[in-house]
């Protein structure tokens, strides 16, 4: 399909999308700008995760009106700076609105994370700067543009980014879980201490990783210079995020630990999980599947969710939920994983696919196209797909396979993905029944996103000899399809 032919489709799904709420539509009539996007990013090496030139995190992972966030920020060698806050979303596509600017402030060396218990590393610095997030503010996922303040004309201003969630209260249409455990999960900083680099194994057990650290540049897959300080939004969620505020859906964001909550799940329509979800706390799992009972449709927009079991635990200062530990998996060692898995784990979970429909499957990595395999499901209305019809390299890099036996339970869509471009694993979309004409969907794929749009800054992922190929009218048409059901009165 032709740019011209996708932005006219683009154009009559936002005609036909109802705003139950204005709060979304309104904002994005406001002034946007492209200037969030980091320009001079230079890490320490190469291939390193960290840059001491300017780096920072978050005092929560989330926030709401009212109360105060600190910034606790490290330069090396000192140097003033200004922090410029920003919120995502569409803005007549320049992906982002300037809410403020803070400083100068004055940066310094902060101490470096001792090795503690587990591989921990927790950074304990001292604030730079604080902020009551203002009651105008809405809930969105918000960037804070570190840059330094040369000081003379021979410098350059250095970059780089801290995250965090504004979240609210409302009712709302759709709540937006950000994936921000597994951000935590396979971040690197300083020096590759995540919970995938622990000597005795990628998955040994019992390993803990904080939030009370800079997101290191992601080491996966790619690289890409706008993850110095974002995490993981910016490779996988952010244009499922672009593409519902440029339609105007009514969407309210959470972190990983407010769905700890079990209200934030039944305030909304519809649950959305994005991209890389691998990491959830007990009581997400318990929540989720509660609300699904109680009417609240779920679409699984990701791929390797639920899989790692991580129960929230408090900083060495004693914050609570300030640091995640592997502990177990959904599931338990089901499958082929028990070729792969050396050592016991302390806890196991229940099944995901009993929540999912489906859940991840060993080998963990590999590629595919995307297949429909049942083609007169309602979710392929108007996209002319037909038996056999492939959406190109749209699963990847992980995924779900093995449906459970849920009553009503479809596989839509299914296929070999190669790992290694050699080892074949069968993946499943699925989709099926909830008990108030609600239901859940899973795609099957973090690159779901990917189909949906392409926001200013975002680079396409390959792994495995695969991409995606960016946005389709397929994608974005089946997507549209499982939000109108849902959202129907």
């Amino acid at each position: 399909m032709s740019f011209r032919r996708r932005d006219l489709f683009l154009g009559s799904l936002a005609a036909a999308v109802p705003l139950s709420a204005a709060t979304i539509a309104n904002e994005n009539r406001k002034l946007g700008t492209t200037e969030w996007q980091l320009t001079k990013v230079r890490p320490n090496a190469p291939k390193n995760f960290r840059t001491t030139l300017i780096e920072g995190y978050c005092s929560h992972q989330s926030v709401e009106a009212g109360e105060t966030l600190r910034f606790m920020v490290s330069a090396n060698p000192a140097r003033r700076f200004h922090l410029h806050l920003y919120r995502l979303g569409y803005y007549g596509g320049a992906g982002a609105r300037h809410l403020t600017t803070l400083g100068p402030l004055q940066g310094k060396p902060q101490p470096e994370a001792p090795i503690a218990d587990r591989r921990l590393r927790e950074c304990q610095w001292e604030p730079a700067a604080e902020l009551k997030i203002p009651a105008d503010w809405p809930s969105g996922v918000y960037l804070g543009r570190l840059a330094t303040i040369p000081e003379s004309k021979h410098e350059h201003s250095w970059e780089s980014y801290v995250v965090f969630v504004v979240r609210d209260r409302r009712k709302a249409a759709i709540v937006f879980q950000v994936s921000d455990n597994t951000w935590a999960a396979y971040n690197r900083w300083p020096d590759d201490y995540s919970l995938y680099t622990d000597p005795r194994h990628p998955w040994a057990p019992s390993v803990a990783v904080s939030f009370d650290r800079p997101y290191g540049k992601y080491a996966q897959i790619y690289d890409h210079p706008l993850s110095i300080g974002s995490g993981e939004f910016l490779l996988w969620e952010f244009p499922l995020a672009y593409w519902l505020e440029m339609l105007g859906y009514d969407v309210t964001y959470t972190s990983n630990l407010d769905m700890t909550r079990p209200e934030e799940f039944l305030r909304a329509q519809v649950f959305l999980s994005v991209g890389h979800d691998e990491y959830w706390d007990p009581r997400q799992y318990d929540n989720a599947l509660t609300s699904v009972k109680a009417g609240v449709t779920h679409l699984y927009l990701s791929g390797n969710a639920v899989f790692g079991l991580t129960p929230f635990q408090p900083n060495s200062s004693g914050q609570p939920n300030r640091m995640i530990s592997r502990e177990g998996v959904y599931g338990g060692m089901y499958g082929a994983f028990s070729d792969y898995f050396k050592f016991p784990f302390p806890t196991e979970g229940p099944k995901a696919n009993k929540l999912i429909g489906a859940h991840s499957i060993y080998p963990f990595n590999g590629g595919a196209d995307w297949t429909c395999t049942h083609p007169k499901h309602w979710i392929f209305d108007a996209t002319n797909m037909k038996q056999g019809d492939a959406i190109p390299g749209l699963v990847g890099w992980e995924f779900h396979g093995d449906p459970a036996d849920i009553a009503g339970l479809e596989v839509v869509a299914e296929g070999d993905a190669l790992s290694g471009g050699v080892r074949p694993a069968h993946y499943t979309s699925t989709i099926y029944p909830g008990p108030k004409r609600n239901f859940v969907f899973n795609a099957s794929t973090i690159w779901w996103a990917q189909g949906l749009s392409s926001p200013p800054g975002h680079m396409l992922p390959w792994s495995h000899w695969v991409r995606p190929h960016g946005p389709d009218a397929r994608v974005q048409r089946i997507t549209s399809n499982l939000l109108r059901r849902a959202l129907k009165p």
